[in-house]
């Protein structure tokens, strides 16, 4: 498997990283020992919980794994995350001081270990100063409890706005951003993707099959029914499906994928986490797995490397919708005339 630089650290991951927010749900431990197992001897090197996975359970449960599989543990880069509440009291959530390290204590606890490679935090607070976010995880870096620390689900201005507060403070910089990106959902291109490039940060894309969608299990105007990938309730994990399903867009990109996948004798899935894999910015797809099959189908993708032309047509048929300004064609039109007369 690949291995690729953790944004601007000198941490190297595997560019399939496996995600855990079905340990201790929809997968038991045994079905998620199994899949640790099994991503390891694909050799995957990179693990990412959260305290609120399965209320601690995820992390529980690998740090079981982890201590009855010293050799494997030693390899593995592990990622978690703190923010939401793991408590009733006004103090059990956000990214104050007080919220984040009794977090991430916990989720040490929990995983059995004295450090973290990344800790992440889980998504934006308003009410916290961001001074106070960005220098507790700066001591947490100097203290020895997490290697290097990441954002998940920001903005592109909350990223560059903690980025620079961190250099001029010279506290550490964040080396991560985890957000939702796969063929259907685009938007971070706008203004995430640019932004973390320009801060050396490494993406770590969740949902890179867009909920299921993308390796073809829907059909159109055919309502999801039964088991789905987050459980036995019909309703639960589908919420999207009348919006994507009336979009001609859905239908086009699916269609692409699934003749792309044909053409090489591969799964839908495979050809849309290749896709991923090769965007600018992306360190390591997290593939979110129910059952050690599902994983395996997923772990595929490692060996596949799509064409200049295939990875083009993609790009092409999902291109982000935009409107006129400052995204689409007037607005980039705009701004080039105002650069070029130098306004």
């Amino acid at each position: 498997m690949e291995f690729r630089r953790m944004g601007h650290s000198g941490t190297a991951v595997t560019a399939l990283c496996l995600g855990t927010m079905t340990f201790g749900a929809e997968s038991d431990e045994a079905a998620s020992f199994r899949m640790m197992d099994d991503y390891a001897a694909a050799g995957g090197n990179f693990i990412d919980t959260a305290d609120v996975y399965t209320a601690g359970a995820s992390e529980t449960i690998i740090g079981r794994w982890l201590a009855a599989r010293p050799t494997e543990a030693a390899q593995m880069v592990i990622a978690t995350k703190g923010r939401f509440p793991m408590g009733e009291g006004a103090n059990d959530l956000g990214l104050s001081r007080r919220h984040l390290m009794r977090a991430l204590e916990a989720s040490l606890l929990r995983l059995g270990l004295e450090h973290v490679d990344l800790y992440q935090v889980h998504a934006w607070d308003a009410l916290t100063p961001l001074e106070e976010t960005l220098r507790f995880l700066d001591d947490a870096v100097r203290a020895g409890k997490i290697g290097h620390y990441g954002f998940s689900n920001y903005l592109g201005w909350q990223v560059t706005k903690a980025v620079h507060l961190a250099r001029a403070a010279h506290w550490a910089a964040p080396v991560t951003l985890q957000p939702q990106y796969n063929l259907l959902a685009r938007d971070i291109e706008h203004e995430i993707v640019p932004a973390c490039l320009d801060a050396g940060i490494g993406l770590l894309p969740w949902s890179p099959l867009g909920g299921g969608w993308l390796t073809g299990k829907y059909r159109r105007d055919v309502t999801p029914s039964g088991t789905t990938r987050l459980g036995e309730d019909p309703n639960r994990g589908v919420e999207a499906f009348g919006p994507r399903n009336s979009d001609q867009r859905t239908w086009d990109i699916l269609g692409a994928v699934e003749a792309i996948a044909t053409t090489r004798g591969a799964s839908m899935a495979e050809v849309a986490i290749a896709w991923l894999k090769g965007k600018p910015a992306v360190t390591s797809v997290i593939l979110g797995a129910r059952t050690p099959e599902q994983l395996a189908e997923n772990l595929k993708a490692a060996d596949l490397t799509l064409s200049a032309e295939e990875a083009a047509r993609l790009d092409a048929v999902s291109a982000p919708i935009t409107g006129d300004y400052p995204y689409g064609a007037k607005g980039i039109a705009q701004r080039n005339r105002r650069i070029e007369g130098g306004r």
